[in-house]
């Protein structure tokens, strides 16, 4: 399925009873892929409204606002991110944003 599809598909789900965080995510999630990251962000905070121990989604959120330049709102979103997924043990995904914090630190030097 090609991602426009995938995107109509998903967005004709919202406001039913399956809109929910991992709705959300996949919706940011495509939306991303498909060089839509201003949509991708809006997905990303409705899916962390629902859900902010949703890990992946903070570490996606993040790659959405650097791919926007909006690279300190990045930075904070990664700190945050990785803040709860060491305290809920998804050691996976805080390392990956460690490695986003420290590129964004390095660049911002």
């Amino acid at each position: 399925m090609d991602t426009n599809a995938q995107i109509s598909r998903l967005s004709a789900m919202l406001g039913g009873p399956h809109d929910g965080p991992l709705l959300r995510f996949g919706l940011g999630n495509a939306c991303l892929q498909a060089g839509r990251p201003t949509e991708a962000i809006e997905h990303y905070r409705a899916c962390l409204a629902r859900d902010e121990g949703f890990s992946a989604a903070w570490k996606q959120l993040g790659k959405a606002l650097a791919a926007e330049g909006q690279a300190a709102e990045a930075l904070a979103v990664y700190r945050r991110g990785h803040q709860i997924a060491t305290d809920k043990g998804d050691l996976q995904a805080a390392k990956e944003m460690a490695v986003f914090i420290r590129r964004l630190e390095k660049a911002g030097e």
